[in-house]
Protein backbone atom coordinates (compact mmCIF):
# COMPACT_ATOMS: atom_id res chain seq x y z
CA UNK A 1 0.00 0.00 0.00
CA UNK A 2 2.87 2.30 -0.55
CA UNK A 3 2.28 5.52 -1.99
CA UNK A 4 4.47 8.50 -3.69
CA UNK A 5 4.07 12.07 -4.39
CA UNK A 6 6.39 13.96 -6.84
CA UNK A 7 6.93 17.82 -6.77
CA UNK A 8 9.38 20.61 -7.85
CA UNK A 9 10.41 24.19 -6.56
CA UNK A 10 11.82 27.14 -7.66
CA UNK A 11 15.26 28.30 -6.43
CA UNK A 12 14.55 29.91 -2.91
CA UNK A 13 17.68 32.81 -3.75
CA UNK A 14 15.37 34.45 -6.13
CA UNK A 15 13.12 35.32 -3.74
CA UNK A 16 15.68 35.38 -0.80
CA UNK A 17 17.60 38.59 -3.23
CA UNK A 18 14.42 40.54 -3.87
CA UNK A 19 13.38 40.56 -0.49
CA UNK A 20 13.49 44.75 0.84
CA UNK A 21 13.92 46.01 -2.69
CA UNK A 22 10.25 46.72 -2.94
CA UNK A 23 7.76 47.08 -0.39
CA UNK A 24 6.46 43.63 1.33
CA UNK A 25 3.06 44.05 -0.45
CA UNK A 26 4.96 44.06 -4.05
CA UNK A 27 7.34 41.70 -3.34
CA UNK A 28 3.81 39.10 -1.81
CA UNK A 29 2.09 40.64 -4.94
CA UNK A 30 5.15 39.19 -7.29
CA UNK A 31 5.41 35.88 -5.53
CA UNK A 32 0.94 35.31 -5.75
CA UNK A 33 1.71 36.35 -9.47
CA UNK A 34 4.76 33.84 -10.25
CA UNK A 35 7.10 35.99 -10.86
CA UNK A 36 9.00 35.29 -8.05
CA UNK A 37 9.50 31.71 -6.98
CA UNK A 38 7.08 30.54 -4.19
CA UNK A 39 8.88 29.46 -0.83
CA UNK A 40 9.98 25.74 -1.42
CA UNK A 41 8.02 24.91 1.62
CA UNK A 42 4.73 26.03 -0.19
CA UNK A 43 5.80 23.08 -2.65
CA UNK A 44 6.27 20.35 -0.11
CA UNK A 45 2.91 20.95 1.71
CA UNK A 46 1.00 21.95 -1.19
CA UNK A 47 -0.19 25.30 -0.43
CA UNK A 48 -0.68 28.48 -2.55
CA UNK A 49 -0.69 32.60 -1.56
CA UNK A 50 -4.55 33.10 -2.59
CA UNK A 51 -4.87 36.71 -1.54
CA UNK A 52 -2.62 39.37 -0.20
CA UNK A 53 -3.42 43.31 0.53
CA UNK A 54 -2.51 45.30 3.28
CA UNK A 55 -2.23 43.44 6.37
CA UNK A 56 -3.72 40.60 5.49
CA UNK A 57 -2.79 37.45 3.46
CA UNK A 58 -4.65 34.15 2.57
CA UNK A 59 -3.18 30.68 1.95
CA UNK A 60 -4.90 28.22 0.99
CA UNK A 61 -4.27 23.97 1.10
CA UNK A 62 -6.09 20.94 -0.05
CA UNK A 63 -5.02 18.28 2.83
CA UNK A 64 -4.05 15.09 1.60
CA UNK A 65 -2.99 11.86 3.37
CA UNK A 66 0.90 12.81 3.25
CA UNK A 67 -0.24 15.33 5.53
CA UNK A 68 -1.51 12.74 7.99
CA UNK A 69 0.38 12.16 11.61
CA UNK A 70 0.23 8.57 13.02
CA UNK A 71 -3.67 9.18 13.88
CA UNK A 72 -4.84 9.64 10.81
CA UNK A 73 -5.26 13.60 10.67
CA UNK A 74 -3.47 16.17 9.56
CA UNK A 75 -0.66 16.69 11.49
CA UNK A 76 -0.40 19.59 13.95
CA UNK A 77 3.15 20.97 11.98
CA UNK A 78 1.57 20.92 9.21
CA UNK A 79 -1.57 23.98 10.74
CA UNK A 80 1.51 25.58 12.51
CA UNK A 81 2.82 25.99 8.51
CA UNK A 82 -0.13 27.58 7.15
CA UNK A 83 -0.84 29.62 10.17
CA UNK A 84 3.32 31.23 10.51
CA UNK A 85 2.95 31.92 7.23
CA UNK A 86 -0.53 33.63 6.90
CA UNK A 87 0.60 35.63 10.09
CA UNK A 88 3.96 36.23 8.65
CA UNK A 89 3.01 37.68 5.37
CA UNK A 90 0.40 39.71 6.90
CA UNK A 91 3.05 41.77 8.78
CA UNK A 92 5.56 41.49 5.60
CA UNK A 93 2.70 43.13 3.42
CA UNK A 94 2.73 46.28 5.62
CA UNK A 95 6.58 46.88 5.58
CA UNK A 96 8.00 49.53 3.12
CA UNK A 97 11.09 49.01 0.88
CA UNK A 98 14.43 48.17 2.84
CA UNK A 99 12.68 46.10 5.24
CA UNK A 100 12.24 42.80 6.46
CA UNK A 101 10.60 40.69 9.32
CA UNK A 102 10.71 37.33 11.39
CA UNK A 103 8.63 35.51 13.28
CA UNK A 104 9.51 35.94 17.54
CA UNK A 105 6.52 33.07 18.69
CA UNK A 106 4.30 31.91 17.68
CA UNK A 107 1.02 30.46 19.75
CA UNK A 108 -1.38 28.08 18.51
CA UNK A 109 -5.23 26.58 19.57
CA UNK A 110 -6.09 23.36 17.28
CA UNK A 111 -9.98 23.52 17.68
CA UNK A 112 -11.06 20.87 14.92
CA UNK A 113 -9.46 18.13 13.18
CA UNK A 114 -8.40 18.09 9.41
CA UNK A 115 -9.00 15.08 7.14
CA UNK A 116 -8.99 14.51 3.20
CA UNK A 117 -12.42 14.51 4.13
CA UNK A 118 -12.38 18.17 5.08
CA UNK A 119 -11.88 19.73 1.69
CA UNK A 120 -9.74 23.01 0.90
CA UNK A 121 -8.80 24.63 4.08
CA UNK A 122 -7.79 28.72 4.20
CA UNK A 123 -5.48 30.50 6.76
CA UNK A 124 -6.12 33.89 6.72
CA UNK A 125 -3.77 36.37 8.84
CA UNK A 126 -4.12 39.94 9.65
CA UNK A 127 -2.27 42.23 11.58
CA UNK A 128 -3.34 43.33 15.15
CA UNK A 129 -0.95 45.64 15.59
CA UNK A 130 3.17 46.99 14.15
CA UNK A 131 5.35 49.62 14.97
CA UNK A 132 9.05 50.34 14.13
CA UNK A 133 10.39 47.06 15.38
CA UNK A 134 8.07 44.82 16.29
CA UNK A 135 4.32 43.36 14.99
CA UNK A 136 1.27 41.27 16.21
CA UNK A 137 -0.45 39.11 13.80
CA UNK A 138 -2.76 36.52 13.95
CA UNK A 139 -4.31 33.76 11.58
CA UNK A 140 -7.03 31.63 11.50
CA UNK A 141 -7.92 28.44 9.42
CA UNK A 142 -11.20 27.84 8.31
CA UNK A 143 -12.79 24.90 6.15
CA UNK A 144 -14.66 25.42 2.98
CA UNK A 145 -17.91 25.85 5.13
CA UNK A 146 -16.22 28.72 7.39
CA UNK A 147 -15.86 26.70 10.51
CA UNK A 148 -13.05 27.98 12.73
CA UNK A 149 -10.52 24.94 12.70
CA UNK A 150 -6.98 26.80 14.59
CA UNK A 151 -6.44 29.81 15.16
CA UNK A 152 -3.01 31.61 15.80
CA UNK A 153 -1.19 34.53 17.15
CA UNK A 154 2.06 35.31 16.00
CA UNK A 155 4.93 38.22 17.36
CA UNK A 156 7.25 39.41 14.30
CA UNK A 157 10.44 41.62 14.94
CA UNK A 158 10.62 44.18 12.27
CA UNK A 159 14.23 45.04 10.94
CA UNK A 160 16.16 46.65 7.64
CA UNK A 161 17.60 44.35 5.27
CA UNK A 162 21.35 44.58 4.32
CA UNK A 163 21.78 46.03 1.20
CA UNK A 164 23.43 43.00 -1.56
Amino acid sequence: MSRSRTYEWGDPNVSAAAVGRTSGLEFLRDVAAGRLPAPPIASTLGFTLEEVGEGRAVFAMEPGEEHYNPIGSVHGGVYATLLDSAAGCAVQSVLPEGMGYTSLDLSLKFLRPITVDTGKVRAVGTVLNHGRRTALAQAELFDAADRLLAHATSSCMIFPVPAR
